[in-house]
């Protein structure tokens, strides 16, 4: 059976959605201009240690928050500007028949934004006043430095080094790295990638991992997640690494692809990302997570990630607090 024709035409389709820009709906969320798949940028140098523990320590919610200077300037300019992703279903991407952003992280979005404005998820849709900035995972840090966006909400794993450039939320989600392949590919551990053209995002954490773990794979990077799909639909690579939040989206618009039957290989914790320089900012959002514990976040992971076909099993990571 010829598979390549039906799948192409799928993942089109949502590369088309993400590259929509503003038409109606969500007449402020910019998206990017579509860009050739260019090397990694080099990791942040690591000269600290990821325990599982420190890392994962934000800034305690205090009471006032709403009042703080950040958080005032954000409430009087009318938007919140959040960087998300727009090619991750079931986390961040465009529908293409609505032409609105959905997923588990623009859930979270809204319910900072009604933290900020002091209105509830309705409210802050129809009252517009979140800016989505649809941005690739290699965006997420800098624009955080120069001010481009309040926040990123774009499954951002936590660590050591990051901290070092930006400030992070507490965990609000606990992901892991996960290998998606062709089914009858013949690769069923990870030993068998030996050699093989192993597909993922530039920018991200997945890359060092990967080669951690299988020094000998060839490493092909593309901007996003959905060309980095394409790219193992075209045959161009033979398998596709990332989070399984990420892989659990793409299993379900691919038939032929299957999750290497393994362990996570990595544990990816997320965090909302904030300049450094914002740490109010960041209280107010680990306020949110706090209010989240009363039932919000498994509602909003039942109506997203929750209806995946992978099954990814996660609930509300408790939140570590100490900075």
């Amino acid at each position: 059976m010829n598979r390549r024709p039906r799948l192409l035409g799928a993942l089109a389709t949502l590369a088309g959605a993400v590259l929509l820009a503003g038409c109606g709906g969500y007449d402020t969320t910019t998206v990017p201009e579509p860009e050739a798949p260019a090397a990694a940028p080099p990791a942040a140098a690591a000269d600290c240690t990821n325990d599982g523990k420190d890392e994962l320590r934000s800034y305690r919610p205090t009471p006032g928050v709403r009042d703080s200077a950040t958080v005032r300037e954000i409430r009087d300019s009318g938007k919140l500007v959040a960087g998300v992703a727009g090619d991750t279903y079931l986390l961040g991407s465009r529908n293409p028949e609505t032409n609105e952003l959905e997923g588990f992280d623009i859930e979270l979005v809204y319910a900072i934004a009604g933290e900020i404005f002091g209105i509830d998820r309705q409210q802050v849709i129809d009252d517009n006043v979140v800016e989505f900035r649809v941005i690739t995972a290699s965006d997420r840090i800098a624009m955080l430095q120069d001010g481009t966006v309040d926040i990123v909400a774009r499954n951002m794993t936590i660590n050591c080094a990051r901290w070092k450039q930006i400030a992070f939320s507490a965990e609000y989600y606990r992901a892991g790295q996960k290998i998606l392949v062709g089914k009858g590919s013949g690769i069923t551990t990870e030993e068998d990638l030996a050699g093989k053209r192993i597909c993922a995002s530039a920018g991200t954490t997945t890359i060092d991992n990967i080669l951690t773990l299988v020094p000998d794979a060839e490493i092909v990077t593309a901007p996003d997640n959905s060309r980095c799909m394409v790219r193992f639909q075209n045959g161009d690579a033979d398998a596709v690494t990332s989070d399984d939040t990420v892989l659990a989206g793409f299993l379900a618009q691919d038939p032929y692809a299957e999750l290497l039957d393994t362990v996570q290989l990595t544990q990816e914790p997320y965090g909302v990302g904030v300049s450094r320089d914002r740490p109010d900012l960041v209280r107010l959002v680990n306020q949110v997570l706090e209010d989240w514990s009363g039932g919000a976040w498994q509602r909003a992971y039942d109506a997203t990630l929750g209806t995946a076909d992978a099954d990814l099993g996660a609930t509300q990571p408790p939140r570590a607090y100490g900075r």
